[in-house]
């Protein structure tokens, strides 16, 4: 006898497991793929047919596309416009060509970014500003920017 069996034996239950058998349920969820006797418990098969069905896991919100972009024009200005307010995306501006480009368009810009924090509650918070950039990140209502310190 074995150390196993001789364990099993001495603890009494020699005789209770010796029916035992590996069985082959195709079932993914029963590992050791035994078949345990019930020993007079009332088990419903139902449990394991629940776990047998398909199912899907879907997110509370849906993933964000973060776009990156340099505007080159009001155009430009007007689809960033549209991905925060439209698709709900939060942008990343780098407002260095606009700024390069004339005072005009550079206003324009500031007052569009500055329509969207007022009218629609848009958070806009300047990243990097210096002579080769000036980045600044857009985020639409619905996405919450804590500052960590």
């Amino acid at each position: 006898m074995s150390f196993t069996n001789n364990l099993k034996k001495s603890l009494g239950f020699d005789d209770e497991f010796s029916d035992l058998k590996p069985v082959n349920r195709g079932n993914a969820f029963n590992d050791n793929n035994y078949d345990v006797p019930s020993y007079g418990l009332n088990i419903s098969s139902e449990f394991d047919d629940d776990y047998l069905e398909d199912f899907t896991i879907s997110p509370e919100q849906p993933f964000y596309e973060i776009v990156l972009m340099k505007p080159k024009s009001m155009d430009d200005m007007d689809y960033v416009f549209d991905q925060i307010v439209q698709e709900g995306n939060p942008v990343v501006l780098d407002l260095i060509f606009l700024q390069k480009k004339g005072i005009n368009e550079y206003r324009q810009a500031a007052e569009r970014l500055k329509i969207l924090r007022d009218q629609y509650n848009a958070q806009a918070i300047l990243l990097s500003q210096s002579t080769d950039k000036n980045l600044i990140l857009l985020t639409p209502s619905r996405v919450k920017i804590s500052k960590k310190d």
